[in-house]
């Protein structure tokens, strides 16, 4: 049984594009001038190779920011909210791990609802009341 050579050892050459017409045009033009010895003004442009959109709203945004007297905050999980959470999870005899794995959740997650310091996920409040039993939503 012969066997067969299955590697390709061909080298493979990797070039840079072509440049277009106009890069072309535009050479040719420079190189005419620089033999005919014609002075050549070369433009450096400042913010060459930056993003705009960042570097030149830096200094606005900022001072925006430093401007803003409101002060933002997440919304919390309503005391009776995580009263209602405990007090369920306690009459079906579960801790806040097995309620977690109920609910396909991280027992983190749980946790963080029974303290009030989880932001309300309407998709985990719908969990909690399937599991549970009970009903949460509704007055907010």
């Amino acid at each position: 049984m012969a066997r067969q050579n299955l590697q390709d050892w061909e080298p493979v050459v990797l070039r840079k594009k072509a440049p277009n017409a106009a890069a072309r045009k535009d050479e040719k033009a420079v190189n005419a001038a620089r033999r005919s010895g014609a002075q050549i003004e070369i433009v450096k442009k400042s913010n060459a190779g930056t993003n705009n959109a960042a570097s030149g709203n830096f200094l606005l945004n900022t001072q925006k920011l430093y401007d803003e007297t409101e002060i933002f905050t997440h919304d919390k999980v309503p005391s009776e909210l995580k009263r209602v959470i405990m007090q369920g999870r306690m009459d079906k005899k579960l801790t806040q791990s097995q309620l977690a794995q109920l609910i396909n959740e991280k027992p983190q997650v749980v946790k963080e609802y029974e303290s009030g310091k989880a932001i309300p996920n309407q998709q985990i409040i719908i969990k909690l009341e399937r599991a549970l039993g009970i009903k949460l939503q509704g007055k907010k």
